[in-house]
C-alpha cells in the first residue's frame, strides 16, 4: 500500500483537486488528531478558497475510503488520523482534551491472551483509557 495520504489517495482513483492535495498535505503533516475546524484552519492558512465545508466533504470522503480514521473521545468532536498509522493506542487527558499516543507491549500481549482464552484470534483492537492528571504533591 502506497506510503501517503495523497498516494494511496491516487492508488483509490480518487480525484485529486487542488484543494484536496491541501487537505491532504495538512493531514500528512499533522502529528495530532485535529478535527473538521482544526483542519480549515490549518488548510486555509495554505489556500484561503478553502471553505469548511470541502474540508467536511473531504475528510468524509477519506474517511469512506479507509484513508483516514475517525476518531471519537465522548467530546462530541469527531478527530482524524492516518488510518496507515503504526499501531498505537490512546489516553484522553479529561481536563484539557489533549490525546496521548502509546504503545505498552504487556497490554498488547495481555490482549492477545485474552482473544485465545475467549477462542479467539485477535485481528485488531482500539483501546482509548480517559483520565485526568495525578496532583503533584
Amino acid at each position: 500500500m502506497p506510503d501517503t495520504i495523497l498516494s494511496r489517495c491516487e492508488a483509490k482513483g480518487l480525484r485529486i483537486t487542488g484543494q484536496r492535495r491541501t487537505i491532504a498535505q495538512v493531514l500528512e503533516d499533522s502529528d495530532d488528531h485535529p478535527d473538521v475546524e482544526e483542519l480549515y484552519k490549518r488548510a486555509s492558512g495554505i489556500d484561503p478558497n478553502i471553505s469548511i465545508a470541502t474540508v467536511y466533504r473531504t475528510v468524509k470522503l477519506f474517511d469512506e475510503a479507509g484513508i483516514l480514521e475517525k476518531l471519537e473521545f465522548g467530546d462530541g468532536r469527531a478527530r482524524y488520523e492516518d488510518a496507515e498509522r503504526d499501531h498505537h493506542d490512546h489516553l484522553i487527558d479529561m481536563n484539557s482534551g489533549e490525546v496521548i499516543e502509546f504503545v505498552d507491549e504487556e497490554i498488547e500481549e495481555l490482549q492477545e491472551r485474552i482473544a485465545r482464552r475467549l477462542g479467539y484470534e485477535l485481528r485488531g483492537h482500539k483501546l482509548e483509557l480517559y483520565g485526568v492528571p495525578l496532583k503533584k504533591g
